[in-house]
C-alpha cells in the first residue's frame, strides 16, 4: 500500500502563492487609493472630518470611517474614483513596459547580443568629432563642429538616439536591395550633407538623388550634369575630355580599360579578343590624346586599319615600341586583324552616336569639365547612365576614374588629405560604373580623404563585375559594410550570420518527479542573427559592420522624415516635373537642338 507523501504538493503551493501575489498587487493600491478617494470626498464636500490612515478600512467598509458621507458620495469616492485611476495607471504603466522592451519612443527591439553603445564608441558623436579635428586642419580651431563636418550620417544605433557615423578617413561599401533605403537613407542625406565636392553615378534621374539633391547642392556650388543617354534629358552645359589623361600608355591603358568593363563581365576579360581590343583600343587613344586630337577619331583609325596616321603618331613622340605593337597587329594576319578590330570597335561603339560623342569633345559654346578644378571646389557632379549602357557606360566610369585620380593628386599636393573631403557616392557602380580596380583604389583612398560609397544590390553583382577575388578585396578594404534588407542569397546571408557571431542563451527545464517540480537552468550558444533572421531583416533597419568593432544595428534615417523635408521634397517635385517637360518637348520637331546648351 503506497505511502502519502508528507510534503505538500509544489504545485499546488505555487499556484497558491501567485493568487495571494496577485490579490495583493491589486489590493494594496486599491485600498490606499480607497482611502485617498474617501479623504477627497469628504474634503470636496465639506460635509465629514478626515478619518485616519486606514486603507483597508476604506475598502471594505468605508462607512465606518466616514459616516456622514452619502451612500452615492462613497461608491463615487472609494470605489468608482480608485478603481478607475487603477486601471488607467495599470494601462500607462503597460504603454510604457512596451515601449521600453522596443526601445525608447517605440523604436524597434534592440536585438540580443549586437553592439551596444559602449562597442560603438568610435563611430558616436565625441569620437567621431575628435577623430574629424585631427583629420582636417581646417577645424582644428573651430569651437564647436556641426555634425555633417564630422563623419557621414549612417543611421541611429536601433532602439536608441545615438547617431552612428563613418568618419572622412572611412571607405564604405552598402548592399542593399531596391527599395530599401539605399537612396533615401544612405546616398540623399550624404550629399545633402557633405562638407566638399560630390561625385554621384545613377542611372536614374526623376524621384531619385539627382533630383532630390540639385536645387540643394546648387547654393553649395555648381552641379555640373554628364548625361549622354539624356535620362534626366539635361541641356548640354559641359563637357570633358576622356584623353586628357590619356597621354601616357599607363593612362591610355586604363582608359581603354572602362571600355572592356563596361563591355564584357570579369570572367571574360582574360580570353585573347578581349586583351587584344582593349591593347588596340589603348594604343589609339594614346595616338589621339598625343597629337591633340577627339576621341572619335580613334572610330575612323578603327574603321580604316590600314590608317598610318597613329603610327606616324607614336613614333614622332617617342613611342616606337607601341608603334610596332600596333604595326604588327595591322600586318598580322587578316582574319586575327579583323577580329580583333571588330571588338574594339564593339567596345567603343558609342562613340559612333553623335549625341553621346558631344559630351567627350570639344564644343564652343559649352564649358570644359575640368577634374583637377572640381576636386578643389564644393560643386558636384551628377554621372548619368543607363544599365548596360556599353560604351556610354565607360565614359562615366573613365570621368568617376579621372575625379578621382585628380583628387589623389590634389591631396598629394595638399600634404596628404583633401580639406574638406571629397564625398564620391558610386550608385549602381555594377552596372554603370564598373571601374576595374576598384578594389584595389579602395586601399588608399580614404587616407587621402576621398570617401568613396559603392552601392550594389547584391554580393553576386558584385562579383559579376570584379571576380570573386576582387568582390572580396573589396569587401575586406571596405572599413564600413552596411547590409539593408532584401539579402536573397543564402551564402552571403549565412556568412554574414558567422560574422556577426553567436551569444549566450539561458535555457530553463523543468522536470517533474514524485517528489515534485524541479526547474533547472543551463547555458548554449546560438547564432544571434540567423540567416533567415538577416533575409527578414525589416525595411528602415541595416546591419552595420565597421572594421574593429562589433556588427550593430541600425535603424535608418531617410531624408523625407529629416528636418526641412518638405523644402527637398518641393525641390524634388519641381526638378521631376522639369525632366517630364524635357522629355516631352523632345517629341516636339521644334526641339530638335534641345541637346544643346541654350
Amino acid at each position: 500500500m503506497p505511502q502519502p507523501s508528507a510534503r505538500p504538493s509544489t504545485e499546488a503551493t505555487d499556484i497558491a502563492f501567485k493568487i495571494l501575489l496577485g490579490v495583493l498587487v491589486v489590493a494594496v493600491p486599491l485600498a490606499n487609493l480607497a482611502w485617498l478617494g474617501g479623504q477627497a470626498t469628504a474634503w470636496a464636500t465639506g460635509s465629514a472630518p478626515g478619518a485616519p490612515y486606514q486603507p483597508a478600512q476604506a475598502l471594505l467598509h468605508p462607512d465606518q470611517l466616514w459616516p456622514a458621507l452619502g451612500e452615492t458620495s462613497l461608491l463615487l469616492g472609494t470605489r468608482i474614483l480608485p478603481a478607475t485611476v487603477l486601471l488607467a495607471l495599470s494601462a500607462s504603466a503597460a504603454v510604457l513596459y512596451q515601449r521600453h522592451k522596443n526601445g525608447s519612443g517605440g523604436r524597434r527591439k534592440r536585438v540580443d547580443g549586437m553592439a551596444k553603445h559602449q562597442d560603438v564608441e568610435p563611430l558616436m558623436a565625441k569620437a567621431i568629432t575628435a577623430k574629424a579635428r585631427s583629420l582636417r586642419p581646417s577645424l582644428k580651431t573651430a569651437k564647436h563642429l556641426a555634425a555633417k563636418d564630422t563623419g557621414v550620417l549612417l543611421g541611429n544605433l536601433q532602439g536608441t538616439r545615438h547617431e552612428v557615423r563613418m568618419g572622412y578617413e572611412d571607405v564604405a561599401v552598402a548592399i542593399m536591395a531596391p527599395r530599401s533605403g539605399k537612396t533615401t537613407s544612405l546616398a540623399i542625406p550624404s550629399i545633402l550633407n557633405a562638407p566638399g565636392p560630390v561625385l554621384l553615378t545613377s542611372n536614374k534621374a526623376a524621384g531619385d538623388a539627382y533630383t532630390a539633391t540639385l536645387d540643394a547642392r546648387s547654393a553649395t556650388g555648381r552641379t555640373w550634369s554628364m548625361d549622354p543617354q539624356q535620362i534626366a534629358h539635361a541641356k548640354r552645359a559641359m563637357w570633358w575630355n576622356p584623353l586628357a589623361t590619356a597621354k601616357t600608355l599607363d593612362g591610355a591603358g586604363r582608359l581603354a580599360g572602362h571600355f572592356l568593363a563596361a563591355s564584357v563581365d570579369a570572367s571574360q576579360q582574360g580570353d585573347f579578343w578581349s586583351k587584344a581590343g582593349s591593347n588596340i583600343l589603348s594604343q589609339l587613344f594614346l595616338a589621339a590624346a598625343l597629337d591633340e586630337r577627339p576621341i572619335t577619331d580613334v572610330m575612323q583609325w578603327l574603321a580604316f586599319p590600314a590608317d598610318r596616321t597613329p603610327l606616324d603618331i607614336l613614333r614622332d613622340h617617342g613611342f616606337t615600341a607601341v608603334a610596332a605593337q600596333l604595326k604588327g597587329t595591322v600586318e598580322g594576319p587578316p582574319e586575327t586583324r579583323d577580329g580583333i578590330y571588330e571588338t574594339a570597335r564593339q567596345y567603343a561603339a558609342a562613340l559612333l552616336n553623335s549625341e553621346i560623342a558631344a559630351w567627350v569633345t570639344l564644343q564652343e559654346d559649352v564649358e570644359e569639365f575640368r577634374p583637377q578644378e572640381f576636386v578643389t571646389s564644393t560643386d558636384t557632379l551628377y554621372l548619368l547612365s543607363k544599365d548596360g549602357g556599353g560604351g556610354a557606360s565607360a565614359l562615366i566610369a573613365a570621368c568617376a576614374d579621372a575625379v578621382m585620380r585628380a583628387a589623389t593628386t590634389q591631396a598629394e599636393r595638399a600634404g596628404g588629405r583633401l580639406d574638406p573631403p571629397m564625398l564620391a557616392i558610386l550608385d549602381e557602380a555594377a552596372n554603370v560604373c564598373k571601374i576595374s580596380d576598384l578594389p584595389d583604389l579602395y586601399s588608399h583612398l580614404g587616407s587621402r580623404g576621398i570617401i568613396p560609397i559603392t552601392i550594389l544590390q547584391s554580393y553576386r553583382q558584385g562579383q559579376k563585375v570584379w571576380g570573386d577575388a576582387g568582390m572580396d578585396a573589396l569587401w575586406s578594404a571596405s572599413t564600413i559594410k552596411v547590409i539593408g534588407s532584401g539579402i536573397d542569397d543564402p551564402d552571403f546571408a549565412d556568412k554574414l550570420s558567422r560574422l556577426i557571431g553567436d551569444h549566450d542563451v539561458e535555457t530553463t527545464s523543468t522536470s517533474h518527479s514524485e517528489s515534485g517540480k524541479s526547474t533547472s537552468v543551463s547555458m548554449r550558444q546560438e547564432r544571434i542573427l540567423a540567416a533567415d533572421a538577416i533575409r527578414a531583416l525589416p525595411k528602415g533597419t541595416a546591419l552595420c559592420f565597421a572594421t574593429g568593432l562589433r556588427a550593430a544595428m541600425l535603424d535608418l534615417r531617410p531624408w523625407y522624415l529629416e528636418p526641412g523635408a518638405d523644402t527637398l521634397s518641393a525641390a524634388s517635385a519641381s526638378a521631376s516635373a522639369d525632366i517630364t517637360e524635357r522629355a516631352l518637348a523632345k517629341t516636339d520637331p521644334r526641339q530638335s537642338d534641345f541637346g544643346t546648351a541654350a
